[in-house]
């Protein structure tokens, strides 16, 4: 079963510290990219909340934000006088303005209030990581959603190019001795006397240089090995399938470049349009 790397989830509950949601957005990157802009007061867990996301999502862009409302009765603060107080005499030494001014000011800068956290504390930590963890896992069931549309898409694509591959091979017979044909009669025409054996070999040369049959044999194994690989049960595939991919590329152009044929080059160039499509597709693919 494939997973995008687009999603969406978010959780959120009601605890005695006060009301927490959690947003977790996904998109598609070549690795895991992380997005946040955390409040101070939850940094002791910031490695927590980055294990949690890389274990969980394994690669993309993820955006995640935590709103918290705090709760009067379990997070209270005290004034720090001392402080205060320093700070306006300095502020007064510098500028002239009124006392109500510079408290503003004053209440702003660092160890003028003192937080009482005493358990701003486990459980608070505790229920942010459970958070953490039912929405990343409403976002991997989003991931799961669109890994299933973009599975029938690409296997859509696939019996595409497999289609035109199978009529490719049913023009090939016919090309080599239309190839055979038009050299004999190129030769009659220039009624000069050859010596019949080395031209046989020349010709067989020839036509084992333009021959597509390794090249049609390979790119159906590459076909039959992305269809294999869909059906794993391992959860990261993006890569591999690009790489089965870029190897089907190559034996389509080679076909192209060697087919010499008008009604098979279209068919090369509809296969191409299939493979970007897949290729686009398996940019959100995890």
């Amino acid at each position: 079963m494939l997973q995008s790397m687009t999603g969406f989830g978010n959780a959120s509950s009601d605890s005695e510290f006060g009301k927490i949601s959690i947003d977790v957005k996904s998109l598609n990157s070549k690795t895991l990219d992380l997005n946040y802009s955390l409040n101070p007061i939850f940094r002791n867990i910031e490695s927590d909340i980055r294990s949690i996301l890389t274990t969980g999502l394994k690669r993309g862009k993820i955006d995640f934000k935590i709103n918290f409302k705090i709760s009067e009765n379990s997070f209270t603060s005290n004034l720090n006088h001392d402080v205060i107080k320093s700070y306006i005499t300095d502020l007064k030494k510098l500028s002239s303005g009124i006392d109500s001014e510079f408290l503003k000011i004053a209440v702003t800068l660092p160890n003028s209030i003192e937080n009482n956290r005493s358990d701003l504390d486990q459980k608070l930590l505790e229920n942010i990581k459970e958070l953490f963890n039912k929405a990343i896992e409403k976002v991997i069931d989003f991931r799961v959603q669109e890994g299933k549309s973009m599975e029938l898409d690409l296997v859509g694509n696939l019996d595409i190019i497999q289609k035109k591959l199978y009529d490719i091979e049913k023009l090939a017979p016919e090309r080599m001795l239309s190839i055979k044909k038009r050299l004999n009669k190129k030769l009659e025409s220039l009624k000069i006397e050859v010596d019949q054996n080395r031209f046989e070999q020349e010709l067989i040369y020839y036509l084992e240089k333009i021959d597509i049959n390794e090249e049609i044999v390979r790119l159906k194994n590459h076909l039959n090995y992305f269809k294999s690989t869909l059906n794993e049960s391992q959860i990261e595939k993006g890569k591999k399938l690009t790489f089965i991919s870029q190897e089907m590329g190559r034996e389509i152009n080679t076909i192209g470049s060697k087919s010499n044929n008008l009604m098979m080059q279209q068919l090369v160039v509809e296969m191409k349009n299939e493979l970007e499509k897949i290729k686009e597709q398996l940019l959100n693919v995890l």
